[in-house]
């Protein structure tokens, strides 16, 4: 198999968290001279190549796959679309773990929904519903997530406090015997909120 596709794909999943090179040599099973120069040549045919949307950066010794500055307007308009439209269960779920449990990294959330999470969380973020909140003192040192104070604004709540009781949602859930029941309460709480904060917002336009 193809080692510069699989790291493509290592760096596509690792999401914003990113990967050393060390950890990307003990994935590939390869020396970390040879991640380098895979990487080196990854960062070049991207910045070479005017079709891809993508590009290479190094922060703090991590290596995250982004997308190029070009693109950054659209990606704004598209962060600031209608949330309803387009926002997942495994978007909602995500949001729900963060919400009643931040800070929390990316494998915790992952360790409760059973099911990588790092496409969601890119969702959330790019649309300003979670934000870094800080990082584990440890190896990698992975991102600590927490909701932004645009998700608190969005939804209308004053404090996490606002959230729906979480000892309510359990409870529904434990008599249904269904651990999709408390997202789907979530996301009907959320919904609510959701149409009296626009409701809100109309009666201050008028």
């Amino acid at each position: 198999m193809n080692k510069r596709t699989q790291l493509e794909a290592l760096l596509f999943v690792s999401g914003n968290e990113g990967l050393t090179l060390n950890e990307l040599a003990y994935f590939l099973n390869e020396k970390t001279e040879t991640c380098f120069q895979l990487i080196t040549e990854l960062k070049t045919d991207y910045e070479k190549n005017d079709m891809s949307a993508l590009k290479i950066m190094e922060v703090n010794h991590r290596f995250i796959l982004v997308t190029k500055a070009v693109h950054a307007d659209l990606l704004k308009e598209y962060a600031q679309s209608s949330i309803k439209q387009s926002i997942s269960q495994a978007a909602i779920e995500c949001l729900a773990i963060i919400a009643y449990n931040q800070p929390i990294t990316r494998a915790e959330i992952d360790q409760i929904r059973g099911v990588k999470s790092s496409g969601p969380l890119q969702r959330l973020a790019s649309r300003q519903l979670i934000e870094e909140k800080g990082r584990v003192e440890g190896p990698g040192r992975p991102i600590l997530y927490g909701v932004t104070d645009y998700f608190m604004d969005y939804f209308g709540l004053k404090s996490l406090e606002d959230l729906p009781s979480i000892q309510e949602l359990e409870e529904e859930a434990s008599v249904i015997e269904s651990t999709d029941l408390f997202f789907d309460r979530f996301k009907e709480k959320f919904d609510e909120l959701d149409s009296d904060y626009e409701g809100s917002q109309i009666e201050e336009e008028l």
